[in-house]
């Protein structure tokens, strides 16, 4: 991002980006997502996020093949993921975590960033 903006700013775009690549191939991105900007960790909780046939199976007690073909495709997805919130706070992110948890339909995208001079909670995001 350009010029000058807001942690939320930063934030809701993280959301956002995080949610289009869900959408797009999953063909179902989650209803709600808030991301949190912490020091160099950046964090986006997502809420309602599985397609009619992962709910069917993990009601049909298959919650755990269900984690473990999302966190594959998770995983698969991994550049996307990077890619996106480096272009949007000018950092490349050195680790990316995924995971779900069946029972609350939640998921969460972790993201640390590497050892650049920003500091997201300054609202500045990489602008120059």
């Amino acid at each position: 991002m350009t010029g000058t903006v807001s942690r939320g700013q930063l934030a809701a775009a993280i959301s956002n980006a995080v949610v289009g690549i869900h959408s797009k191939h999953y063909g179902k991105g989650p209803t709600k997502a808030k991301t949190y900007l912490i020091d160099d960790t950046i964090v986006c909780v997502m809420q309602d996020v599985f397609t009619t046939v992962e709910r069917t199976l993990i009601e049909a007690g298959k919650g755990e093949l269900v984690r473990e073909v999302r966190m594959t495709f998770q995983y698969s997805l991994r550049d996307d993921f990077i890619e996106a919130v480096a272009a949007i706070v000018g950092r490349r992110p050195r680790a990316f975590m995924s995971q779900i948890d069946c029972d609350a339909d939640m998921a969460i995208e972790f993201f640390l960033l590497d050892d650049g001079v920003t500091d997201v909670t300054q609202g500045n995001g990489g602008a120059s």
